[in-house]
């Protein structure tokens, strides 16, 4: 009998136990709504970084022609014509003869950070020539994120 009694009393105990461990409904609730509170708040903060980053890349990869631009005009005496444009930093034109001493770029011409391709001008609105990305809404001019990035 006194098997029986130790046996009936660990029956209550693990029921309790059992009840006890896990989360009630409300409290899930509750958990979800702070999350939420959270991702409301940090979530636009890390867009706005993620549309400066973009930027960021875009004025470093013109920068990046640039240079190139620069060492090709050494090499070759003038920039590149419009219609040849960045492709003659990566082959060269049949007017830059045997002077070329290229390719000036290490992994092609890549598209800007929205994957567009990079619009060059020969010459400039205000120099030899001009590199531009449109920016993230593809359209010419804008002010913000929306804003034109221009070597110039």
């Amino acid at each position: 009998m006194h098997a029986a009694q130790v046996q009936g009393n660990k029956a209550p105990g693990r029921e309790a136990a059992r009840r006890a461990t896990g989360f009630t409904l409300l409290e899930l609730l509750v958990v979800i709504v702070i999350i939420g509170l959270l991702a409301a708040y940090v979530g636009p903060k890390y867009f706005a970084q993620l549309g400066k980053s973009e930027v960021t890349i875009a004025k470093a990869q013109i920068e990046a022609f640039e240079k190139s631009l620069d060492t090709y005009r050494l090499d070759v005496g003038r920039y590149p014509s419009a219609e040849e444009g960045l492709a003659a930093l990566l082959a060269a034109p049949a007017s830059a003869g045997a002077k070329w001493n290229g390719p000036y770029l290490k992994k092609g011409v890549p598209p800007d950070p929205w994957g567009r391709a990079y619009q060059y001008r020969s010459p400039g609105s205000k120099g030899e020539f001009e590199i531009l990305s449109l920016g993230k809404d593809g359209q010419p001019g804008g002010s913000g994120e929306d804003a034109d990035i221009s070597s110039q």
